[in-house]
C-alpha cells in the first residue's frame, strides 16, 4: 500500500475510536445555529455525519477521477495502437519500394553483364577465327614447303 492510503486508513480509524469513546458527548444534544433559526440536536453526532457526507463525496470524486484517466489512457493506447500499424504499414511499403529498387538494379546489372559476356563472346570468336585461319595459312605454307621439297627431291 502506498503512504497516502495507510494515511487515510490511520486518520479514519483515530476518527471512528475517538467517536466511539466520546460518543456520550457527540450525541449530548445542544443548539444549534442554523443562520436562519436554532434548533436543539446532537453537534458530534451532526459533524460526524457531515465528515461522512464528505468523505463519500471524496471517495466519489476519487473514482470518477480514476475512471477518467483509465478512460484516457485506454484512449491513448488505441491511438498508439493506430500509430504503430500505420509505421508498420509504411515500413512495409518502404521495404517493397527497396526490393523493387534492388530488383530494377539487378535487371540492370544482369542487361550490363549479358552485353559484356555477348561482346566478349563475339570477341572470343573472332580470335578462334583468326587462329584457325592462322593454322589454316600455316598448314597450307608447310603443304607448299612439302610440295616444293618433294619436287625437288624426285628431280
Amino acid at each position: 500500500m502506498s503512504f497516502r492510503t495507510i494515511s487515510l486508513t490511520i486518520i479514519v480509524a483515530l476518527i471512528a475510536v475517538l467517536a466511539a469513546f466520546n460518543w456520550g458527548a457527540l450525541s449530548a444534544p445542544s443548539t444549534v445555529s442554523l443562520g436562519f433559526t436554532e434548533v436543539q440536536a446532537p453537534l458530534g453526532v451532526l459533524m460526524l455525519a457531515l465528515t461522512a457526507l464528505l468523505s463519500v463525496f471524496f471517495i466519489a470524486y476519487v473514482l470518477w477521477m480514476q475512471g477518467s484517466v483509465l478512460m484516457e489512457a485506454r484512449r491513448h493506447a488505441k491511438e498508439m495502437q493506430a500509430q504503430r500499424e500505420l509505421a508498420d504499414k509504411a515500413e512495409v511499403s518502404r521495404f517493397t519500394e527497396l526490393r523493387s529498387v534492388i530488383e530494377a538494379m539487378h535487371a540492370k546489372d544482369k542487361e550490363a553483364l549479358m552485353a559484356r559476356l555477348d561482346a566478349l563472346e563475339a570477341h572470343l570468336v573472332s580470335r578462334a577465327q583468326e587462329s584457325d585461319n592462322s593454322t589454316a595459312a600455316y598448314v597450307g605454307q608447310l603443304e607448299q614447303q612439302v610440295h616444293q621439297l618433294s619436287q625437288s627431291g624426285s628431280r
